[in-house]
């Protein structure tokens, strides 16, 4: 008995993975939660712990009262969705706002945390619980993003090494900008490839769409004055850099693109790509598509 009513102390609010008693217990101990494998046994008696977020409401309580909290007290959440193609600072600055939290605090906290600048977080709905901190908000972004990102890695049998995978994310992150539609982005992957092939500049709009300008017009200005590595009119090569976060389906095709000898291609007016391998087809395809 005495056991049972020892203090737990962990944070009001924790986070339960996918999985069984005793992962849960074990994700519990790696948070620095002073659980112990008795209590797997404890809480398959009493319930099993629920998924996602948990309201302990204390930090320091009994075992017995924390194991049943685990059991029943869901936290209040809100869904937040980022979406594919969308880059991290205009993604913090929608957590900001609609979470009412400090973006600065979001910022530094990304920054401290992310493995890479841009392209660390996979696009997708989360829920988040009303009262969380900037930093553990990140973090539990950033943690079930690197899984599913490791999932993808297994699916496709690549290294996930920081370097390797952050080249895989890089072409798949210029593909989601400048594909029309998922359909569109294995040609586009066999463009980025072919262009690259011949020595030439990928000279790609959506390489500008990057950061604070991810739904900005490139304009001629932008192209000539721009001094990034994301100017891929000025450089060879990809960006040094992801310009946003990326789909599934934009890994899928920078990994595995058409085989094509296109070079050029260009928006039709229905709004899909129009594709060649020669530049005087490419200047009328221009010219059509401004009618």
């Amino acid at each position: 008995m005495t056991y049972l009513f020892s203090t737990i102390t962990s944070p009001k609010i924790v986070y339960i993975p996918q999985g069984s008693v005793f992962k849960s217990i074990a994700h519990l101990q790696a948070e620095g939660v002073n659980v112990h494998m008795l209590d797997a046994f404890i809480l398959r008696m009493i319930g099993h712990p629920q998924k996602g977020w948990i309201d302990i409401k204390e930090e320091n309580v009994s075992r017995i009262v924390y194991l049943y909290r685990l059991t029943t007290a869901k936290a209040a959440t809100r869904q937040i969705t980022l979406i594919p193609g969308e880059t991290t600072v205009v993604f913090l600055r929608q957590l900001s706002e609609e979470l009412s939290l400090d973006f600065n605090l979001l910022q530094k906290a990304y920054m401290l945390h992310a493995p890479y600048k841009e392209g660390s977080f996979v696009p997708e709905t989360y829920s988040i619980p009303n009262d969380i901190s900037e930093e553990k908000l990140i973090i539990h972004l950033l943690t079930q993003s690197e899984k599913k990102m490791k999932q993808w890695a297994d699916e496709y049998n690549q290294p996930f090494e920081k370097e390797k995978w952050l080249q895989i994310v890089t072409k798949a992150s210029v593909i989601q900008k400048e594909a029309a539609s998922v359909s569109d982005m294995p040609l586009v992957s066999s463009v980025i490839d072919n262009r690259i092939k011949e020595g030439m500049r990928l000279q790609m709009d959506g390489t500008l769409n990057y950061g604070e300008y991810s739904h900005q017009k490139v304009t001629a200005y932008r192209i000539r004055t721009d001094t990034t590595p994301y100017n891929t009119y000025r450089n060879k090569g990809l960006p040094l850099y992801p310009v946003c976060n990326v789909s599934k389906e934009a890994i899928h095709a920078a990994l595995y693109p058409s085989h094509t000898n296109y070079l050029y291609f260009v928006r039709g007016k229905n709004g899909e790509h129009i594709y060649t391998s020669y530049f005087s087809t490419h200047r009328k395809n221009i010219v059509n598509a401004t009618k």
